[in-house]
Parts: structure tokens; sequence; C-alpha cells
């Protein structure tokens, strides 16, 4: 009798440790939130990054002006230490203003394009030839070489609106500006447009990255906004079996650059207990040349910057070291998240686990896990804690695109996941602008960011 009195005890006495415990985790998150909501400073820095600099192609001189006004920033909010990791990027120029139209005949129909990243340009006078029209990149394999010889392709591949999750349609729809240009060269084409990647109809066409496989033809590649591909399309049906009956009309002035140094800029908050316990959270500092690349990656920069802010501004000192890593080169090539992969590693540093913010600043609805399920089990028992700020969504989908190279590290890989119908509308293209940027959702992503790293910090694996 006395031992299950003695058990009873000692059960009720861990119980109510824990029930202390998360009470007290409870209000030091309510105020974290209070403090971002009523103090936050990223949408300010925001403004700043949009404004002051603009948008951020890898190896610009805006890119350069980025990782300045970064380390500055840094500095200047007082973290233990700042510093810039350097790493080579490629340099990729547009040009001038990309031309494009199409011909029905006698009638002319003047369309949005943007040449895709890493593309090469059409010659001074542009790109005149027929143009032929499959629906998805699959239908590659199955086109005859005599029916592509000679003309411009037009991958008419289209994002699928029925996925709730916009990122599925988006993986799979890629591969068409990814590797569109060497399969049509494998046919024989001598250009190739794609339709924009995005969920709605407009006139903004979408940039990204491109690729050219080894000892295969270079041609042109461009993606034609969503508007002008349903134009081009109805057309092209309309004049299905007549050889010849649309012609395309393209000049882009792009090129390729030597490749140059840039960094990543580094900040750090020191851990009070396991210093070498490393926590990271980031977003990427480059952009494409469109736009202000609020969404992409503007807003991840900021947020990242608010999470050791806040630890700051409400008097935290974590047990863990707190980072907030401005990655430069995820756009074209991700050399950043390379590099800081490579130098941890070498460093033998310990980084447990890495949150990325790359989905655009929409308001957050949970978390995404990768790696070490242990881990991820863990951090998912918060889930509780985070209900009453409305994030519900804690998967196992991945972590993010710079984070990726720390997997092999035992890293726990965790995404932030904001709402995301209205990423695609803007995503790599002119509309990605600060005014698309809401203040209240910025800085609920930031503050569900450090809710979960004060967590993580406190309690370890």
């Amino acid at each position: 009798m006395f031992r299950k009195i003695l058990l009873l005890s000692f059960v009720l006495v861990i119980y109510s440790n824990l029930c202390n415990a998360q009470m007290n985790d409870s209000i030091m998150l309510r105020k974290i939130y209070d403090q971002a909501l009523e103090n936050g400073k990223a949408y300010d820095w925001l403004h700043e990054l949009c404004f002051k600099i603009g948008n951020r192609v890898s190896g610009s001189p805006q890119a350069d002006k980025a990782v300045k006004w970064g380390d500055s920033l840094m500095r200047t909010l007082g973290y233990d230490s700042v510093f810039l990791q350097p790493c080579m990027v490629p340099q990729w120029w547009r040009g001038p203003k990309e031309k494009a139209h199409f011909m029905v005949g006698k009638k002319k129909v003047d369309v949005n394009i943007l040449a895709l990243g890493g593309s090469i340009a059409t010659p001074k006078e542009g790109m005149d030839a027929a143009i032929v029209m499959i629906d998805t990149f699959d239908d590659i394999d199955s086109m005859m070489v005599e029916a592509c010889r000679g003309k411009i392709l037009f991958i008419n591949g289209k994002m699928n609106q029925k996925n709730i999750r916009t990122f599925q349609s988006y993986g799979h729809c890629v591969r068409q500006r990814w590797a569109g240009a060497s399969a049509a060269a494998k046919k024989g084409a001598i250009a190739v447009v794609v339709r924009s990647v995005g969920t709605s109809t407009d006139e903004f066409p979408h940039t990204g990255s491109m690729g050219y496989e080894e000892n295969i033809a270079q041609i042109p590649a461009c993606a034609i906004s969503t508007i002008h591909a349903d134009m081009l399309e109805a057309q092209l049906k309309k004049h299905k079996g007549d050889d010849g009956a649309v012609r395309f009309y393209f000049n882009q002035q792009c090129k390729m650059l030597e490749e140059k140094q840039s960094y990543n800029v580094v900040g750090e908050i020191r851990g009070s207990q396991f210093p070498n316990e490393i926590i990271i959270v980031g977003g990427h500092l480059d952009s494409w040349d469109v736009g202000h690349g609020a969404h992409d990656d503007g807003a991840g920069v900021v947020q990242s910057m608010q999470v050791l802010q806040s630890f700051k501004a409400l008097g935290i000192k974590p047990k863990r070291t707190i980072r907030a890593v401005l990655f430069m080169n995820e756009e074209n090539g991700g050399r950043g998240g390379t590099k800081y992969a490579e130098l941890a590693a070498a460093n033998k540093e310990n980084t447990i686990a890495a949150i990325e913010t790359d989905a655009g600043g929409f308001s957050p609805q949970g978390f995404s896990f990768e790696n070490d399920s242990l881990r991820a089990f863990k951090v998912r028992s918060y889930k509780n804690l985070f209900e009453p700020y409305q994030l519900f969504s804690w998967n196992y989908s991945g972590g993010g695109a710079d984070i990726n190279h720390l997997r092999n590290q035992g890293t726990l890989l965790i995404g932030l996941v904001p709402d995301s119908q209205r990423y695609f509308d803007i995503h790599h293209t002119a509309a990605d602008t600060f005014d698309k940027v809401n203040k209240r959702e910025l800085h609920l992503g930031a503050a569900a960011m450090t809710g979960l790293v004060y967590l993580m910090s406190e309690y370890g694996f």
C-alpha cells in the first residue's frame, strides 16, 4: 500500500511539473507574439530592403548592397557576433526589356515574356519561326523530330488547380521551366517558350532558373504570361494541322557573365548553457531581377532577423546558440546554402535544427519537417501550444532549398508553412512588390518561428 501511495505521489509530482512547464511556455509564447505584433521591426526592414535596394539577382550591384545592408543592420542590432561567409556566385544579366508577339496570317498579337534565368540570348534581330505546342513536358518524349525541327516549341503545361497545397502543383510543373530547353533542343527546336508557372491568369510572366544539359545545343528560353499563353493556345488549336499558320517572334539579349564573389550574412546570439548546439533560422537575400523580391525572399530575410531581435527585446537568454542566416544565391545556383553547409562541416558545428522561411510572408499555418523522426516527433509535441495562434499544420514534407544541404549533418530540417494560395500569383514576377506584403501576417510568421526556436533552445533534443 505504501509503495502504491509513493508511486502515485511521484506521478502527481511529475504531472504537476509538466503542467507548470507547459503553463510557463504558454506565457512565454504569448509574450513573443505580443512583442512581434506590437513592436516587431520586420516590416520596416522589408520596406528598406525593397525601396533602398530593390531586387537583388546574384552578382548584381543590388545584391552587393543587400549584403552590406544585412551586415550593417545586424551589427546595429547588437547581436553577439556578425560575420560574412564568402561564396562564388553566377552572374546572369537580363539586358533590355524582352519583346515578343505571335502572328496568325497578317494579325499580330503582342505578348509579355521574360527570359528564363540562365538562358542564352536570341540573335540581335530576334528570332522568328513557326511555333508548335505540346500540352505537358512529358509529351516531348513522344514528339517526332520532324514535327519540331527548325521551329519554336511551346510547352503549355498548366499548374494543377485541384491541389490545395499549391507547392505540390509547382513541384510537378516547374520541370518544363528547368529542363524544357535541352529537351526541346534534342527534338531539333531552335527555341522554347514555356507557360509561366503560376496559378492565376494575368499578364505577368514568371521568370525562374533553367539549366542546359552538357553536350546538348543551347537554345533561347523564355516564359510567357498565362493570359497570353491562353491566347496562343487558342490559335494553335484553331489552326491545328496547318503547319506554320502561327509564327512566334521574340527578342531577348540576356547573357552569362563571369562568376563573382558574394557572401552569406550570419548573425548570432550565443547560447548561455549549450553554446555549441546551434539552431539556425534563415531566408535568402538574393531575388530575381523583377519586382522587389518582397515575398521571395525579402520576407524570409526580415523574419529571420526578427527572431533574434525578439529574443533581445524580451531579454531572453537562449540556452542554445541562435543564428540568423541570410543566404546568397538560392535562386540560380544555391551556392550560399552549399557553402554554409561546407563550413559547418569543416568547423565541426553541431547544428541541431534549422528553420527556413522561403514560401512568402503570408499568414503562417504551421511547419513542415524533414530528417530525424524522433526529433521531429518531439517538436510536433509542441503543436498544442501553437493552436491558439492558428498553427494547425505540422507535417513531415520537408525543410527548404538552402538548409537541405545540412541534411547529412544530422540537422532537423524545418520549413515555415504560410498560406500558399496567393504565392504563385506573384512568384518570380514583377508583381512581387512590397505592397503585396501584409505587416500583421509577416510578423505572425516571425512570431511562430521565434516561439518554436525558443522551445527548442529551452529543451533541446
